[in-house]
């Protein structure tokens, strides 16, 4: 809900001051409207000591949920009409999506004495699997001919982008410590990783079969495209004031 109240506030005012194209501003919508990642969010947490179980269930629940609950935000937020494509949208989504992790379940129980006697290097590869999806999200998006984006508006992209992920920190750390919430020091970790951080892994995949042949897609994927690499930088940043703030209170790590 924060996401989606400050990613439509964004989109008002870059619109009314005209500091950015429409397509751009979409963007900023989609990018708040994409469920949490798996990976990123866990980790920073259990590295400062938080609930890293909760922040694995959350992450985890919201990425599956995020497969249908996305496009439907989406579509739903920017007002697109005519002939959407709702069942090969969702079956794509499951195809590239769902059918890998149930595979993967499936096989788990069959093979794990093999993995835990030769301990392949799924870590390293769920990284280099990662970057190459940056990078080739990166080449799709910039190497496109007919995009032309002015230095000022790729200035103004990453501004809001640290803008919005400063606001979005600093709204989920208040709400969780207020008496209404009144989280513990570890759950507002959690929640401050898993409640801002978007999925870059999933919405690229999503975008390219939602906007499939319109070429705004390129000005569209941007934003996510800047939000991912900042989410993380971030959160690294944060980690070690947040690692002693649970120190102060002697919170011990889960």
């Amino acid at each position: 809900v924060s996401t989606q109240s400050t990613g439509q506030f964004v989109a008002i005012v870059l619109t009314n001051h005209q500091l950015l194209s429409q397509t751009l501003i979409n963007g900023f919508i989609v990018v708040s409207c994409m469920p949490p990642p798996v990976s990123s969010a866990a980790i920073l947490t259990k590295a400062v000591g938080g609930n890293d179980a909760a922040a694995i269930f959350n992450s985890a629940l919201g990425s599956f949920l995020g497969i249908f609950v996305s496009p439907v935000l989406i579509l739903m937020t920017l007002g697109l009409s005519g002939d959407v494509p709702f069942f090969k949208i969702f079956g794509q989504l499951c195809c590239t999506v769902v059918m890998p992790i149930l595979i993967g379940q499936y096989l788990r129980p069959k093979i794990i004495n093999w993995m835990e006697e030769k301990k392949p290097p799924f870590g390293t590869i769920a990284s280099c699997t990662l970057l190459l999806i940056i990078y080739s999200a990166f080449c799709d998006t910039f190497s496109n001919k007919d995009i032309s984006l002015p230095r000022t508006e790729l200035v103004t992209v990453m501004v809001t982008v640290v803008i919005i992920q400063c606001f979005l920190l600093y709204t989920v750390f208040s709400v969780s410590q207020s008496s209404f919430c009144n989280f513990s020091r570890a759950d507002t970790v959690c929640a401050m990783y898993c409640a801002t951080h978007k999925s870059l892994t999933l919405g690229i995949p999503m975008l390219k079969i939602m906007y499939s042949g319109d070429p705004s897609l390129s000005f569209i994927t941007i934003p996510l495209l800047m939000y991912h690499p900042c989410q993380i930088l971030l959160g690294g940043l944060l980690a070690p004031k947040l690692k002693s703030w649970m120190l102060e209170d002697k919170v011990l790590p889960y």
